[in-house]
């Protein structure tokens, strides 16, 4: 969608290079993933430089003496912060280089001042279901932590799409430690979605652009397709094509996605629009036997 987009606003723009910048937005989901797991490994292992500035204090409060690394120094964080896989990605995306220490530092310090952690250094029988616990608590912390979010998005610009899918990964990422040793694996894009539907979607949507244009505007009845948004207008294609051309996707599936999608990246009315016009353009292409699904239950 967001190629597409950019593709209708710069002429210049052709397809093999669209293509392109498609694929590197797919492995840049990829590299925000691990980034965002790197960040939070980071944070937690500055609790050793806590320890040691606390044991160096030369009148340390009872806090100070009965603190612990146990944040950062246990088993669930070494089964990834020693992950020879994961650490090969680290070095291979480069993903160290963006990471900001003070940053770091001012996360971790914020993070410290809470009841949450000081409940969990003073458990004197921490269990790896608390340590889980607590790593759920940093993530939550980090995500509401503007400074966190800054540094995030100043490296991946795209942050804010991903956004959802990125959360969902790192609380079932934590949830499963200790980490398999190809952990990440789950979470790199699948061909079969990026390739296989995306990129074909992608195709179609390019080079059927005229015909399904004119498919669309009888549907349209008072308005002018191009009073119609330039993103509904992009929506509505992708859906058409994924009616006529993915005999494995149910109708009902298509219509919902594309109607919450609208209300992501598009004006206030585009819901019920979008909703609107799918909804006449699935009857008028049922009609004419241009929608066939396999498998009961996908057409409607």
């Amino acid at each position: 969608m967001q190629i597409l987009y950019s593709m209708s606003r710069d002429k210049k723009l052709g397809y093999d290079e669209a293509l392109q910048q498609y694929r590197i937005n797919v492995r840049q989901s990829f590299e925000l993933y691990l980034y965002t797991l790197l960040q939070l490994i980071r944070i937690a292992e500055y609790a050793e430089q806590d320890a040691t500035n606390r044991s160096a204090k030369l009148l340390p409060t009872e806090e100070d003496l009965n603190f612990s690394n146990k944040l950062g120094n246990n088993d669930l964080i070494h089964s990834v912060s020693q992950n020879e896989g994961f650490n090969r990605l680290v070095r291979h995306f480069k993903l160290g280089d963006k990471i900001d220490e003070d940053k770091t530092r001012q996360v971790y310090t914020e993070f410290s001042k809470t009841d949450e952690y000081k409940a969990f250094i003073l458990n004197n029988s921490t269990t790896p279901d608390d340590q889980r616990q607590i790593l759920l608590g940093l993530y939550k912390h980090c995500m509401s932590n503007e400074m966190f979010s800054d540094q995030v998005e100043d490296n991946f610009p795209l942050w804010i799409d991903d956004e959802s899918l990125i959360i969902g990964a790192i609380k079932k990422t934590i949830k499963a430690l200790p980490a398999a040793a190809d952990f990440y694996e789950e979470f790199r894009p699948p061909l079969e979605t990026t390739v296989e539907f995306g990129e074909v979607l992608f195709k179609i949507v390019n080079e059927s652009d005229e015909e399904l244009l004119r498919i669309i505007e009888p549907t349209l009845k008072n308005w002018d397709a191009e009073r119609v948004a330039v993103m509904d207008m992009i929506l509505l294609k992708m859906a058409l094509c994924e009616l006529m051309y993915f005999p494995t996707i149910p109708t009902k599936v298509t219509l919902n996605e594309f109607v919450e999608i609208s209300k992501m990246y598009s004006t206030d009315k585009s819901k019920d629009f979008i909703n609107g016009i799918l909804d006449r353009l699935m009857k008028q292409l049922n009609k004419e036997g241009k929608i066939k699904k396999e498998g009961r239950g996908l057409q409607e």
